[in-house]
């Protein structure tokens, strides 16, 4: 692969970059701190100017990515207003769309062991992204009777968990699995499943 070219001041970004085209071929672990360099068109000791270790510059590649998710999930939010119903389904979908969209942020995110606490600001944006999904869930669930309204954080660890789910199993191409429908439709209908249960769409829809 041809090295690419920086210029003065962008190199920790040409680093990151680097890394997520060899994080989407390899895996997170699948590649050296040499190699990432390589890509970028620097020596390896300059990698340490910016960046500790290879988990250092992964954690950098997923806060970028918590901070695009987080603004997919914003909009796709915002797209559905007024309708609590059409932001909550928003959301799940862009939660697919981004992982289709970004894999090498998605697999950094979820997928490398880095945990969300590493750092502060790695934790904000972790939180900004799923504070949007809990608040599209707590929209909805203003409309089921308080005695049977689920807390919005669990509501909305249930979609989390549902949108991982199928992305994990049937969008990345695991090894061995087949989707069985297409993942967009199996995320679709999971969650008017799951909808339906609470009441929050009626039977035939």
């Amino acid at each position: 692969m041809a090295k690419r070219g920086y210029h003065h001041g962008n190199l920790r970004q040409a680093l990151v970059d680097a890394a997520l085209e060899l994080i989407t071929e390899k895996g997170p672990t699948g590649f050296t701190l040499s190699e990432a360099a390589k890509q970028a068109g620097v020596t390896p000791a300059a990698v340490y100017r910016h960046f500790e270790g290879r988990e250092d510059l992964i954690a950098e590649a997923a806060m970028q990515g918590y901070e695009i998710f987080a603004d997919v999930m914003q909009y796709a939010y915002e797209s559905g207003q007024p309708s609590a119903l059409a932001a909550f389904e928003a959301t799940g979908r862009a939660y697919l769309a981004f992982a289709r969209k970004h894999p090498g942020h998605y697999i950094a995110m979820f997928e490398s062991g880095i945990s969300v606490n590493r750092t502060p600001e790695l934790a904000a944006l972790s939180t900004r992204a799923r504070s949007v999904l809990e608040r599209a869930a707590n929209d909805l669930s203003q409309h089921i009777p308080p005695e049977k309204r689920p807390p919005a954080s669990m509501f909305s660890a249930h979609i989390w968990a549902l949108s991982h789910g199928v992305v994990e199993l049937f969008a990345r191409n695991s090894p061995g699995t087949t989707a069985p429908f297409p993942p967009e439709e199996l995320l679709e209908t999971g969650i008017g499943v799951y909808l339906r249960g609470l009441g929050l769409i009626e039977p035939d829809q």
